[in-house]
């Protein structure tokens, strides 16, 4: 993909990326992809984690952390489930820190 439209991907809510602490550099992860193209649920993902005031570090904490003390599945397993809807009514229910 053109660097330019991943950038504009990303400032349109259409992409998740973070930075790494000291980074200027912008990290896509895999699991949004669908090949070469966004996931549809990532867009609702980026716009409810701006509803509901996260930046796209704490997003990306929120997806890719344990589900519950004990679990080892996460949000983003869910989004490879196609259970858009629970990983979207989870990030809603999400606070920034």
């Amino acid at each position: 993909m053109d660097p330019a439209r991943i950038e504009a991907m990303r400032r349109a809510g259409e992409l998740l990326a973070v930075r790494e602490p000291g980074s200027t550099e912008w990290l896509y992860p895999a699991w949004q992809l669908d090949g070469t193209e966004p996931k549809r649920v990532i867009p609702r993902i980026v716009e409810a984690a701006r509803e509901s005031g996260l930046d796209e570090a704490r997003l990306y904490e929120v997806l890719t952390g344990r589900l519950g003390m004990r679990g080892e599945r996460r949000l983003v397993d869910l989004i490879a489930e196609g259970r858009d809807e629970e990983v979207v009514a989870a990030v809603r229910s999400s606070k920034s820190r």
